[in-house]
């Protein structure tokens, strides 16, 4: 198999494996998007330049093209007033032949209990530029009801659906950190087989100075860690993060403990 190949593969393994944030309706009243897993060799090349968000819908595409009982009518609907763009839905699919809206979403959130006052208030980007409630704020006050909008009525009517026979729901995959001085967290609401790592400053990481270390390019975020990748030591791991951090950059990093344990973690500068 070619290393491309393989590298995809990789990441959409990691993608199929990564959990769904929540069942049913438990959040904000939307809707998740039930789709079993399904292991599968992915047969599409992707192209790399695309932003993360967008390489995920590609491999979502995919997923859903897997499943006989559905079929995509249409991904990645601009939706223009004057030539001005309102917004996008992700895909327009049919399930089961009833009509569903589905908007895409895959996140890494880091646990911070000084945020806010509830379980999703407390979820934040690694950089702290964004947050759990903002997204789910977002998708309930814009996103979602951008199908409404007349704009939309239009587009809907060139494909035969009117907007009132279309379900909303949303397909919201995340992988989500703990402290590392906290990881028996406990989640509520939020899907706990979604806690797939930890989060630490570096100064934590003194303890496993006799410890590998790895960071993965972003896209290879997705991947689930594996022992066959180029480790470094501490103090390799310290002079490579050094310029990251300053930049204001928490990046995602694998840990190989001595006893050959694998952990997944995000570094943070703040």
């Amino acid at each position: 198999m070619h290393q491309k190949t393989k590298d995809i593969q990789k990441r959409y393994d990691g993608f199929l494996q990564t959990n769904c944030l929540w069942k049913g309706n438990a959040i904000f009243g939307l809707q998740h998007f039930n789709l079993p897993y399904k292991s599968s060799k992915i047969n599409s090349i992707l192209d790399e330049k695309l932003r993360l968000g967008k390489y995920i819908e590609r491999f979502v595409s995919f997923e859903l093209a897997q499943d006989a009982s559905i079929e995509i009518v249409s991904e990645n609907i601009q939706i223009q007033k004057e030539k001005i763009t309102l917004g996008e839905l992700d895909c327009i699919l049919l399930k089961d032949k009833k009509p569903v809206h589905l908007e895409i979403i895959y996140k890494f959130y880091l646990f911070d209990a000084s945020v806010g006052t509830s379980e999703i208030d407390h979820f934040i980007g690694p950089n702290r530029k964004d947050s759990l409630v903002e997204k789910l704020t977002k998708l309930k006050g814009k996103q979602l009801p951008l199908l409404y909008s007349n704009e939309c009525l239009k587009y809907l009517k060139t494909i035969n659906l009117s907007s009132e026979n279309i379900a909303q729901q949303v397909y919201f995959k995340a992988q989500l950190f703990v402290p590392f001085s906290d990881k028996k967290i406990q989640l509520s609401k939020i899907n706990n087989d979604c806690i797939v790592g930890f989060y630490s400053k570096l100064e934590e990481l003194e303890q496993f100075s006799n410890c590998k270390f790895f960071i993965p390019i972003k896209k290879d975020w997705l991947v689930v860690p594996h022992e066959n990748v180029n480790w470094c030591s501490f103090i390799q791991f310290k002079e490579e993060t050094n310029s990251i951090l300053e930049r204001q950059f928490s990046p995602l990093c694998w840990l190989k403990k001595e006893n050959g344990e694998i952990e997944k973690f995000f570094l943070v500068w703040w």
